[in-house]
């Protein structure tokens, strides 16, 4: 019998655009701790449950990037990660108000998180045999890659194509009455 999941609010993190990432305005939520202690064999069935299918496993992954045809939800394995979310290498460390671009979380085992179309993600470091495992929404297609290294005027096109992807219809983790379709859907006001 699969382990019960605990009812956890998400993080919500904004990231604004830089010249080299789309980024998106629905956030990233992660729920920490929510999965933790489970199987892969209970992961797996809990996000198909909930219309959401395995696309990979991976240890850690060094180089930014993102995906402008999917969105993307993440659940650690196993360790641990510094993860760099909404930032390019070759992007200057403030955007023009002075902010930071994008952010750094670290991400422990049962964390489970979601990112928009768009956001560049990587690992910075990470300790204790750190693995993640990947779903995305049952009718997805095969995820491009972008490497982050695009003009600005290629990234505005990108961003465009990001945002007119649909807003998943269910949470990997609480099914049709869980954040993500509700959080997004408001901030799109669909």
């Amino acid at each position: 019998m699969p382990p019960t999941v605990s009812n956890v609010d998400p993080e919500l993190h904004y990231i604004a655009p830089t010249p080299h990432v789309p980024n998106s305005k629905l956030p990233v939520l992660i729920y920490r701790k929510v999965l933790s202690g489970w199987s892969h064999n209970d992961l797996i069935d809990l996000m198909n449950k909930n219309g959401w299918k395995k696309s990979g496993q991976w240890k850690t992954y060094k180089e930014a990037h993102f995906h402008t045809n999917i969105q993307e939800c993440y659940v650690v394995i196993s360790g641990s990660t510094l993860y760099s979310l909404g930032k390019s290498p070759i992007d200057p460390e403030k955007n023009e108000e002075g902010n930071e671009n994008g952010i750094k979380v670290t991400l422990n085992e049962g964390d489970c998180f979601m990112l928009p179309a768009g956001v560049s993600h990587c690992s910075i470091e990470s300790e204790g045999d750190y693995e993640h495992m990947g779903f995305v929404v049952n009718d997805a297609p095969q995820w491009d890659m972008n490497f982050c290294k695009d003009d600005s005027e290629m990234t505005r096109i990108k961003a465009k194509a990001c945002a007119e992807l649909p807003i998943p219809t269910t949470d990997p983790v609480y099914g049709a009455g869980g954040a993500l379709p509700k959080i997004w859907r408001e901030i799109e006001g669909r």
